[in-house]
């Protein structure tokens, strides 16, 4: 068995999550919670960064982060997740771009959630919150067309999506109604993006 270290509500355990799935390997991976702010968890000793997510091989082994794994899982799998050719780039660069939206949204939850209010810092929350407003707009002026089982950069923009509505109550829908059909129809092709949310 592989097990892989998260949290129910990190939108980078979700979207290997929702990959293992889509490759058929769900059932050879064990699930294990991490708790990123404990020194005590073991997720120190697999990922020397503490962050998750973290798949540990049957040898003990460790891998990270989430690009990390999934390229794992699709190895495993012999294929599917992240094409070959000019379409292998394009699934990547979506990828980066979605994982980079979520960094810029985890970064403004950390801020609020780990600094005092005296400690905040505004101009700094600002410039994380612009580039998830560029981000969305970019992506919003040409949503991916994906038909089939979805890929690597798909799966990586709905999850960071999913993490908008989850952390920000969904405020980016408004702007961005081309994102919004786009992630109704994800949902709806791909069960794994329910039975993967986080509902605490």
């Amino acid at each position: 068995m592989l097990t892989l270290r998260t949290s129910p509500a990190s939108p980078f355990g979700r979207k290997v999550k929702i990959a293992a799935h889509e490759l058929d390997l769900l059932g050879r991976i064990e699930i294990v919670a991490a708790d990123t702010t404990d020194p005590k968890d073991t997720l120190r000793a697999q990922n020397p960064l503490g962050k998750i997510p973290a798949l540990v091989l049957e040898d003990g082994s460790a891998l990270f982060d989430s690009r990390v794994i999934a390229e794992y899982l699709d190895h495993l799998a012999g294929g599917g997740l992240i094409p070959s050719g000019e379409a292998r780039f394009a699934q990547l660069r979506l990828q980066a771009l979605a994982d980079g939206i979520c960094d810029a949204a985890l970064l403004q939850v950390y801020e609020g959630r780990f600094r005092t209010p005296e400690m905040r810092n505004a101009a700094w929350v600002e410039n994380q919150a612009g580039k998830v407003t560029r981000g969305l707009a970019a992506i919003e002026a040409a949503p991916p067309a994906w038909s089939g089982k979805p890929r690597i950069g798909e799966i990586a923009l709905a999850c960071a999506l999913g993490y908008l509505d989850l952390r920000f109550d969904g405020t980016w829908r408004a702007a961005h109604p081309k994102l919004v059909a786009w992630l109704d129809d994800f949902a709806a092709k791909v069960p794994s993006f329910e039975t993967t949310r986080f509902k605490g």
